[in-house]
C-alpha cells in the first residue's frame, strides 16, 4: 500500500526537520556546578551539527523551583539562573540559526508551579483577581470534589492551606496547579507569554501536555470499584474544547511567525487523535505534528516474582509482529494531515538501548533500529545520547529516582532485595534516562569536573573514543541522517512491502529517486524476496547480508539500504 505526500504542502522548514533533543540539565555543564547549562550547550553546537540535525529541541529552561526539572514555571518571561541568563539564551538562538539550526522550546500551558506570582496571590483571597486563573471547587464533606487521581499518584485536588473545604486541580504533582483555559484571561495570559518568545526568535514550540487544557465535569466521579483516586483520562484528556483553546493560541502566534513549527504532545493520542489535531483548517493546522506514546507498539517482558510481589512496573520490549500494522496505521491516518514524528525515547521514557537493544547484538540492534524507523516518512526525534548508544543509568539509591512514588517504595523492600529493585527500576523509570551525556574519559566523562546533579556510574562509551571509529554507532547515526535528506527519504512516497515476520521492509520513491530499505528485527537469519532485480550497490549496511538476483539473505540484526537514480 502507497501513502504519498500529495496532501502535504511539504514547503515548510519543518517538513524535512530532523530534530536532536536535549535535556540541557544534563548535555554540558560549563560553570562546573554539577548541573548542565545553555552556555555548555553553545559549546556544543558544531557536534550537534555534525550529526546531520536541523532542529533542536530544548527541554525547559525557565524559571522555576525545579519540583519537575522545569515543567514547573514560576516566571515565564526569565531563564532560570541554574541554567543561564536571557543574553545567553538570545546567544544560543543566534548561533543555532547561523549553524543552520533551528531552536524549539518546550513550552508548558496546563500548569504552572504553585511559587508562580499569579498561583500565590490566589492563595490570599477567594476574591484575589488571579482565582480564577486557577481551578477550584468547594465541598462541605471533608472529602475532594471526585476521585480523579493524579498521574503523580494521589488525588487531582489538594487543599487550600488555609480554607478548609476549598480545593484546587493538579493533574501532575501539588505543586503544579492547573490553569483554568475556561478563563479568557488566562488564554490572553498564556498567548502573551507565548508571543514573548516568538519574538525572541524562537524558531517553534513543543506543546507539553496541551490536550489536558480542557477538564470535564469537576463533580462527576470516574467509574470504579476502587475506593482509592483513579487516573480518569477521559475526564480530562483531549476533550472537545482541547481543539477550541488550541485554535486560538496558535492563531495569535502565527500572526508573528507564519512558518513557526507547532509540535504538540499528545501522549495518549492514537492516530485518529493525531489526525484530529493535525488537520488544516483556513489552510494551516492546529499543530504541526505529534508526538505520542503510542508511536511504537510494545509488549512487557515476562513478569518476574519481584516485581510481581511488590508491583514494580514491567520493562517493555518492541513488539515486532504488530510492528507492520502500527506502521501502516500511523502512515495511512496522517498521509492527508501531516508526517508521523518517528523516535525511540525522550526524557519521559526509557532509553533506546535499555528497551529495545538485544544484548547479544547491541552495536547492531541499535543501528538496524535506527534504519527502519528514520528512514520511515516522518520526523526524526533523537533523544541526546541515542547516538552512541547510551543505554538508561543504574541508579543506586531510591532518593535518585526525585519520586514519592520510589521513596515510599523503599519501605517495603527488604534490606537483602533493595539492589534487585534499584536495577530493576532503573530499567522502567525516566531518571535513569536523563544521565549526563558522555562526551571523553575524562572526570564525569567530560561533562563536568565537579559530581553530576544524577550520580551514576562512567559511561561504558564516549564521544571521543567513536569519532575515531567509522564502524561506531556514532558514525553510522552521522551516515543514516545524511541518507535522511536525500529526496526519496525526505519527500518521497512510502510504501510498506510483504515481508517475512521479523523483516521490514518498504519503498520510498520521490520524482528523482527510489529507494529500498530492508531490515532484520532478529536474531535469526531471514530469507527476503524482492519486489525487484536489484543492479545498485546498498548505500548503507548493518550485519551480514547476501543476495543473488530476487533473493536476499540477511543475518541477524542485518539491515541495508538501496538508493536509485531516476535517469
Amino acid at each position: 500500500m502507497l501513502f504519498g505526500l500529495g496532501g502535504l504542502d511539504m514547503t515548510k522548514w519543518y517538513d524535512n526537520a530532523i530534530i536532536y533533543q536535549v535535556y540541557p540539565r544534563s548535555f554540558q555543564d560549563s560553570d562546573n556546578d554539577g548541573l548542565g547549562d545553555l552556555r555548555g550547550l553553545i559549546n556544543r553546537l558544531d557536534y550537534i551539527k555534525s550529526l546531520g540535525v536541523n532542529t533542536i529541541w530544548l527541554n525547559p529552561v525557565l524559571t522555576s523551583p525545579q519540583v519537575d526539572n522545569g515543567y514547573d514555571v514560576s516566571n515565564y518571561y526569565t531563564i532560570d539562573p541554574k541554567f543561564g541568563d536571557m543574553a545567553t539564551m538570545t546567544e544560543l538562538i543566534e548561533k543555532a540559526h547561523q549553524l543552520g539550526l533551528h531552536v524549539l522550546m518546550d513550552f508548558v500551558l496546563n500548569h504552572t508551579s504553585d511559587q508562580h506570582p499569579w498561583f500565590q496571590d490566589a492563595l490570599k483571597s477567594p476574591n484575589s483577581l488571579f482565582r480564577d486563573y486557577y481551578i477550584w471547587q468547594k465541598t462541605d464533606n471533608g472529602l475532594p470534589p471526585n476521585n480523579w487521581g493524579s498521574f503523580f499518584g494521589g488525588s487531582v485536588w489538594q487543599e487550600h492551606p488555609t480554607e478548609p473545604g476549598a480545593y484546587y486541580f493538579h493533574l501532575f504533582d501539588k505543586h503544579m496547579p492547573d490553569l483554568n483555559w475556561r478563563n479568557p484571561e488566562v488564554r490572553e495570559a498564556m498567548i502573551e507569554v507565548a508571543k514573548f518568545w516568538v519574538e525572541k526568535g524562537i524558531d517553534g514550540l513543543r506543546l507539553d501536555a496541551f490536550i489536558h487544557i480542557a477538564k470535564g465535569n469537576l463533580r462527576q466521579n470516574y467509574p470504579t470499584d476502587s475506593t482509592q483516586p483513579v487516573v480518569a483520562e477521559p475526564m480530562f484528556a483531549n476533550l472537545p474544547n482541547v481543539v477550541t483553546y488550541l485554535q486560538e493560541f496558535i492563531n495569535e502566534l502565527r500572526k508573528i511567525n507564519a512558518d513557526l513549527f507547532i509540535l504538540g504532545e499528545g501522549a495518549s493520542a492514537d492516530p485518529n487523535l493525531a489526525a484530529l489535531y493535525t488537520r488544516k483548517t483556513n489552510g494551516r493546522a492546529l499543530c504541526d505534528a505529534i508526538v505520542s506514546f503510542r508511536n511504537l507498539p510494545k509488549k512487557k517482558k515476562t513478569a518476574t516474582s519481584l516485581s510481581t510481589t511488590l508491583q514494580l512496573p514491567q520493562p517493555e520490549v518492541l513488539d515486532v509482529a504488530s510492528l507492520p500494522v502500527s506502521i501502516v496505521e500511523w502512515q495511512t491516518t496522517l498521509a492527508q494531515t501531516t508526517q508521523p514524528t518517528l523516535y525511540f525515547s525522550n526524557h519521559d521514557l526509557p532509553r533506546m538501548a535499555t528497551t529495545y537493544g538485544d544484548p547479544q547484538y547491541p552495536t547492531e540492534s541499535l543501528k538496524t533500529l535506527a534504519t527502519m524507523l528514520y528512514l520511515q516518512k516522518g520526523i526524526p526525534i533523537i533523544y541526546y545520547g541515542e547516538e552512541l548508544g547510551l543505554k538508561s543509568a543504574e541508579l543506586t539509591r531510591f532518593s535518585a529516582f526525585q519520586d514519592q512514588t520510589v521513596t515510599d517504595l523503599e519501605q517495603q523492600v527488604p534490606e537483602g532485595q533493595k539492589q534487585a529493585v534499584l536495577k530493576a527500576l532503573s530499567q522502567v523509570h525516566k531518571t535513569a534516562a536523563r544521565q549526563a551525556m558522555s562526551w571523553d574519559q575524562s572526570s564525569n566523562n567530560g561533562f563536568s569536573t565537579h559530581e553530576p546533579w544524577l550520580r551514576v556510574a562512567p559511561a561504558s562509551t564516549t564521544v571521543a573514543q567513536q569519532e575515531s571509529d567509522q564502524d561506531s554507532i556514532l558514525n553510522f547515526y552521522r551516515r543514516l541522517l545524511r541518507l535522511k535528506q536525500q529526496p526519496a527519504f525526505a519527500i518521497g512516497d512510502f510504501e510498506l512491502l510483504n515481508a517475512p515476520t521479523s523483516v521490514i521492509m518498504y519503498q520510498r520513491k520521490s520524482t528523482d529517486q527510489s529507494s529500498l530499505v530492508i531490515t532484520n528485527l532478529s536474531q535469526q537469519e531471514q530469507t527476503v524476496t524482492l519486489p525487484h532485480k536489484l543492479t545498485e550497490q546498498p548505500q548503507l549496511i548493518t550485519g551480514n547480508w547476501q543476495f543473488k538476483e530476487r533473493e536476499l539473505l540477511l543475518g541477524p540484526w542485518a539491515s541495508v539500504v538501496f538508493v536509485s537514480q531516476h535517469l
